[in-house]
């Protein structure tokens, strides 16, 4: 039953994997035995996040620094990549950024570089690497949306649009690439307790908001994500496609 999880040998990207959730899903990758390669703008937490994951896992650890929302930078990142490291079988699509104010008082700015950088990669990422997955008839691409790719909240209307986004992306991309054998799929985290969201955490009336508004009674642990990006990485989900998977302790399930 384990074979159908063992990604032994599977060169997998995983962006925006310095820290936080991106590097908890890298992490779980290469112990399922991926060959990792972890995405960045900061070099310096790349290289200890490289060593973060040789440590726990042993094995083949490469780490790679472009701008995702770049088209050029994109191209010229995943050829240097295929060049070192060779072809990408597993895509995770993490990259992303948060914005929050009223929508009335919303900067344009803040509007643009949420598109770029939450929607606008995923698109440019996704389509470079899976013109290779096309050429080799196989593939596995997991964009990260979130609880707002369903529900809104004040003050988040641009992240959840992109969020939502997402969702919709990540079914015209099965509509597109499953029939060349590439199965593309999201998954999306309800509220997990990171660094970037110390400050809501930190909130003993927004925790508690959370934690009454969830089933399960509490935040998320980035690691309760592995299964689920393993899962949709491994052969376990060949016939699963389009979809996208909620991992958020229930919330999306109740009012």
């Amino acid at each position: 039953m384990t074979a159908l999880f063992d990604l032994t040998g599977r060169i997998a990207l995983v962006t925006g994997s310095s820290r936080g959730i991106g590097l908890t899903l890298a992490r779980g990758l290469a112990r399922s035995g991926a060959r990792v390669v972890l995405h960045g703008r900061d070099q310096q937490a790349l290289d200890a996040a490289r060593e973060t994951v040789l440590a726990e896992s042993g094995g083949e650890v490469a780490t790679a620094r472009f701008d995702v929302t770049d088209a050029a930078a994109v191209d010229g990142g995943i050829s240097e990549i295929e060049s070192s490291v060779g072809s990408v079988q597993i895509l995770v699509n993490n990259a992303g950024i948060q914005r929050r104010a009223p929508f009335t008082e919303f900067a344009l700015s803040d509007w643009n570089e949420l598109v770029a950088s939450n929607l606008t990669s995923a698109f440019l990422v996704g389509q470079r690497i899976a013109r290779g997955m096309v050429d080799a008839g196989s593939g596995k691409i997991i964009n990260i949306g979130s609880v707002q790719s369903q529900l809104g909240r004040p003050g988040i209307a641009a992240y959840a649009a992109t969020k939502g986004g997402i969702a919709m992306l990540t079914k015209g991309m099965c509509a597109d690439l499953g029939p060349r054998g590439i199965q593309v799929n999201a998954i999306a985290p309800g509220y997990f307790a990171t660094e970037l969201t110390k400050s809501l955490v930190d909130d003993e009336t927004f925790s508690q908001w959370v934690r009454t508004r969830t089933p399960a009674g509490r935040w998320g642990d980035t690691e309760d994500l592995v299964g689920a990006v393993v899962f949709l990485a491994s052969g376990a989900s060949d016939f699963v496609n389009g979809q996208v998977l909620y991992v958020d302790g229930g919330m999306t399930a109740v009012v």
